[in-house]
């Protein structure tokens, strides 16, 4: 009985704990143990479980929820993890715009972060559905920034639903380039948001050439609505903190796996 009643405190507080993090973002570790009344050491093997589980990540000193399910972390809270790694993504997609002038770019973090390292060499017609990219975007005079209509997603600060998708599937884009939440094993791009995915989707069928970009950690995270495949896009980059064994494996998916 005792044993029960432990387990079931301990479920209890580790589910406190997700809420916590999902609804502040970042939470100091060292905070975690006196507001639940328990050990620092109880509270390792609370957080030691939830990673497990892919339900929270540690960075730092801090705890923060990790992106899944129907669950999405804001823009803000994106931007505190892994920036290095974002960054060189950022800069490495710039390298691979070819010869396109009309683009897509996503909503979301990292393609913003793109959107502020974009090339000033020669005019772009960019049409987004993130208003941080258009707003980095429009301070290019050589750009000129088609912004999707439709409703504002507080979150991500994207923009979907059918307006969106009925105006970028109007287009004919030479480039997309597409961010996810997850990438399944078996080499699904998987988002939390149904309308977001419509979005996606829509621009990845304008698009004459797609490029995946992407953090390590999103390869083998499954979140709700599919979208598309790796086999659609020509090139996937992420960070080299992608192990090569890993990359190999989704490479045999669909498209080349680049790490930078």
């Amino acid at each position: 009985m005792a044993a029960a009643r432990n387990q079931d405190a301990a479920e209890t507080r580790r589910s406190a704990i997700v809420a916590l993090v999902r609804e502040r973002g970042d939470v100091p570790t060292a905070e975690l143990a006196p507001r639940f009344q328990v050990s620092e050491e109880t509270i390792r093997r609370d957080l030691r479980r939830l990673e497990d589980l892919h339900s929270v990540e540690r960075s730092y000193g801090v705890v923060r929820a990790v992106v899944g399910g129907t669950f999405e972390t804001s823009l803000i809270e994106r931007s505190h993890g892994h920036r290095g790694e974002k960054g060189r993504i950022a800069t490495e997609a710039i390298h691979h715009l070819g010869d396109a002038t009309t683009i897509f770019l996503d909503e979301g973090y990292l393609p913003t972060l793109v959107a502020m390292s974009f090339p000033q060499d020669r005019p772009f017609t960019v049409v987004t559905a993130s208003l941080p990219a258009a707003q980095a975007l429009v301070q290019l005079p050589q750009v000129e920034v088609i912004v999707a209509g439709g409703r504002l997603r507080p979150r991500t600060l994207g923009i979907v639903d059918q307006w969106a998708v009925e105006m970028v599937s109007g287009f004919v884009i030479d480039l997309a380039i597409l961010g996810a939440t997850g990438i399944t094993h078996d080499g699904w791009l998987t988002v939390p948001n149904p309308a977001a995915g419509a979005v996606k989707h829509a621009a990845l069928e304008s698009s004459t050439r797609r490029l995946f970009i992407g953090a390590h950690y999103k390869f083998g995270r499954a979140s709700f609505k599919r979208f598309a495949h790796l086999r659609d896009f020509e090139l996937a980059i992420t960070g080299r903190e992608l192990p090569v064994s890993r990359a190999r494996a989704y490479a045999q998916l669909g498209a080349p796996i680049l790490r930078v």
